[in-house]
């Protein structure tokens, strides 16, 4: 039995009290991962299965490839390898084709004959694009190639700002952006397309603004729409490269099947706390996002950013580094990140980078697809669509003002937090009891069930997974605050912080 280094993302330190690397012994990929397990129980469940394989939405890599492709669990292992756990956080070849060996061929988008057609650079954009001009990659040709090019961010959050901003300075023709948000205060710390005097309006209204000041040739097209299976396929097909800055898996998911299904390009990037992950998915010319993850996490089992936190400068990072990928496929020039996946951690400052393959069994883009269209994506995820929502909720609600009449009684129920300490700190509501959703499970005991218990998060998606938690365990007087704290600040108590 030999001794291996087991590196854990940051969605999973918390459950190995924080240790981003870990030694483990044993002769098989299977055999550590056993014991891992064996040494931190709540690691079972976010790595196993109810009948114990390797769940598809993590991907295991021995050194620098994935196990799939080896012996899978059966994989020996030798003194000082590294095992890697790359959960889901959200470049031509025919499809079936693996990647060439070696250096791939640069990205050849069908722009030519746009080129071709379009004037010559104006006075003021050779003075705009000059330091273009002078790189033998780029040129007059390949700047003009950039003006006629048109590429689609999906989401104008913290990827899409840095995205939007470098590809609209590039001078990329034609930006599409989908989004329907309105720009909150919260953004603001990593959404840098946004100012202060923008809260409140909507994103897309603003980062057009900000867009046109930045480059006044640049074309802005506006989709403020909820992406979905109805409109994916006619939203992306006029654009050239898709960017892919969503925060959900339902739209990743369904960014990548249409991508695929219309023979484009996928920049693909996410994010966590402190850490990244960028790729390009094309599979034309090697593996799609399915490639990598056949299947979404079970719904609250991979938090969003809005309840792990991120550090602001974090989707700048990857974010540009998808401006760069979509910068070089648009030119066709350089090595793009196909059949690669780069993970950077901000708090140790490192890059590492993962050999990605081309799954033949893939639903989508394998040597024989199954999936032909696109499907019912918050489905396919477990998230219930908004208009079926109330029926597969079936937790009970407080609304805020009801919570409020219930404190002022004289047996008032017993509030229970379950967000994160940080959370706590920022802002709990008076009398409550901090139990973190992994914590809960372990300290169940600490309730009654003579008691009525009402659970409260952020807004309310975790308070829900709580009361469901309690059900099952036979409590029958709890309930879910509407909204959380968020809703009982802006309904009840202004003078609480928001966040």
């Amino acid at each position: 039995m030999v001794s291996v280094q087991v590196r854990l993302p940051s969605p999973l330190r918390s459950f190995v009290g924080g240790a981003a690397v870990t030694d483990i012994d044993g002769d098989t990929v299977g055999e550590v991962l056993s014991r891992l397990v064996d040494r931190h129980r709540e690691l079972e469940r976010h790595l196993f299965g109810g009948t114990g394989q390797l769940r598809n939405f993590v991907s295991i890599y021995l050194n620098d490839e994935d196990i799939r492709h080896l012996q899978r669990e059966s994989t020996p292992v030798r003194s000082g390898d590294v095992v890697s756990i790359v959960p889901a956080i959200a470049g031509g070849a025919p499809a079936g084709a693996t990647p060439p060996a070696g250096r791939p061929a640069p990205s050849e988008l069908p722009l030519a004959d746009s080129v071709e057609t379009s004037p010559p650079l104006t006075g003021d954009q050779l003075r705009r694009y000059s330091r273009h001009l002078l790189l033998p990659e780029v040129g007059v040709r390949g700047q003009r190639r950039l003006r006629a090019s048109k590429v689609l961010l999906v989401g104008a959050g913290g990827l899409g700002s840095p995205a939007a901003l470098y590809l609209a300075a590039a001078g990329v023709g034609e930006i599409g952006l989908v989004d329907f948000d309105r720009v909150e205060a919260s953004n603001l710390q990593r959404q840098v397309i946004y100012g202060t005097h923008d809260i409140g309006r909507p994103k897309l209204d603003s980062a057009r603004d900000r867009l046109k000041d930045l480059n006044p040739d640049v074309v802005v097209r506006m989709h403020e729409v909820h992406l979905s299976s109805e409109n994916a396929m006619e939203i992306l097909r006029p654009y050239d490269v898709i960017v892919d800055g969503t925060d959900n898996f339902p739209t990743r998911y369904l960014v990548n099947d249409a991508a695929v299904l219309l023979g484009k390009p996928n920049v693909y990037g996410s994010i966590y706390r402190f850490e990244g992950q960028a790729s390009v998915f094309d599979a034309r010319k090697g593996p799609c996002y399915r490639c990598l993850y056949p299947e979404p996490p079970p719904p609250g089992l991979v938090p969003s950013c809005a309840e792990g936190g991120v550090l602001g400068v974090l989707p700048g990072i990857v974010g540009t580094i998808q401006a760069t990928e979509t910068v070089k496929l648009l030119l066709g020039v350089g090595e793009p990140l196909v059949g690669r996946l780069l993970l950077f951690d901000a708090l140790s400052l490192r890059f590492r980078e993962l050999r990605l393959r081309k799954n033949p069994d893939c639903v989508l883009c394998g040597t024989h697809p199954t999936q032909t269209g696109l499907i019912d994506y918050p489905a396919f995820c477990g998230v219930p669509s908004p208009a079926t929502a109330p029926e597969a909720g079936a937790v009970p609600e407080i609304a805020p003002e009801g919570l409020a009449a219930r404190l002022a009684q004289e047996e008032p129920p017993l509030l229970v937090d379950v967000r994160s300490p940080s959370e706590w700190e920022i802002v709990h509501l008076p009398g409550a009891t901090l139990i973190p959703l992994a914590e809960l499970p372990d300290r169940v005991t600490e309730l009654t069930h003579a008691r009525e218990v009402v659970v409260y998060c952020h807004k309310g998606n975790r308070s829900g997974r709580a009361t469901r938690l309690l059900l099952d365990l036979g409590f029958t007087h709890v309930a879910s605050l509407r909204g959380g704290i968020e809703a009982y600040a802006e309904k009840v108590d202004p003078t609480l912080p928001r966040y």
